[in-house]
């Protein structure tokens, strides 16, 4: 019965450095798939752009990154653009981020007397609460957790076995090998949603960038409210791709050095 659904939220963290239609694409994929499981009720998509702190080469301002995502999703009637982690002095952590908006759904959705009370420490194995929070990414995004030294263990452990993720297939990847070959994901493939894009629609912001470097229209790969904006802002140009360039990703510095610290944030 549709009343004994599961609340669902789905949670997408990343550069969207510009976001596209892609990246919106993912949220409508994801809810229809978990709809056709009889076991979810979608209520709401959350995108949470990364801090200038990731320090990716390229990474426009997040100031811009969180204005163009704002213009792509004024048409969207269930997500919505969330500023806290681009707000933090320091890159944040996937599991960290997703600890924070499970509170803030946990608040939200649940405000009777007998709702759980969490903290921002780690959630506990006892902890059941009737709303839930997925991890939304792409079949590349999965593919990162091979990389060495961008992901601890025990945070792939917390995301993928406590919260779940929800992945869409993209290009040429294949997830399932990704997930077979890791004992970590492979342990918890009951809680990995992997949904297949039959549709197909390779745009990614990499490209979108290089076309926009060079002059080359990128009309219809993303809304033109966001192409407006970047014509207005003078973004993605020479220039800006030499942001960051040479220096390493935060997560491999941070996590090389401390590779604790999140856990007792």
């Amino acid at each position: 019965m549709a009343g004994c659904r599961i609340p669902l939220v789905l949670l997408a963290c990343g550069s969207f450095n510009p976001i596209t239609n892609q990246h919106m694409r993912l949220f409508e994929l994801a809810r229809d798939h978990m709809h056709s499981t009889g076991q979810y009720k979608v209520l709401g998509g959350i995108v949470s752009p990364v801090g200038d702190a990731y320090g990716k080469q390229g990474l426009v301002p997040a100031q811009h990154r969180i204005a163009m995502a704002k213009l792509a999703l004024e048409t969207s009637d269930w997500i919505r653009v969330d500023e806290w982690e681009s707000q933090q002095p320091d890159w944040t952590e996937t599991v960290v981020t997703m600890r924070y908006h499970y509170n803030r759904v946990l608040q939200e959705y649940q405000k009777s007397t007998t709702a759980h009370k969490f903290s921002d420490k780690k959630p506990t194995a006892t902890s059941n609460p009737s709303v839930q929070l997925k991890l939304l990414c792409g079949a590349d995004f999965l593919d990162s957790f091979k990389t060495p030294g961008l992901w601890l263990d025990e945070h792939i452990e917390e995301v993928c076995g406590h919260f779940g993720l929800v992945c869409v297939s993209r290009g040429g990847l294949q997830p399932e090998r990704t997930v077979h070959e890791s004992d970590i994901l492979s342990r918890h493939r009951h809680n990995i949603f992997l949904v297949t894009e039959w549709v197909r629609n390779e745009t990614s912001a990499t490209e979108v960038r290089r076309a926009l470097r060079r002059s080359a229209s990128v009309k219809y790969l993303i809304p033109d409210s966001v192409l407006q904006y970047v014509h207005q802002h003078n973004l993605y140009t020479q220039k800006s791709e030499e942001r960051n360039h040479g220096k390493l990703l935060r997560p491999l510095t941070k996590q090389a050095t401390n590779p604790v610290s999140s856990l007792d944030d």
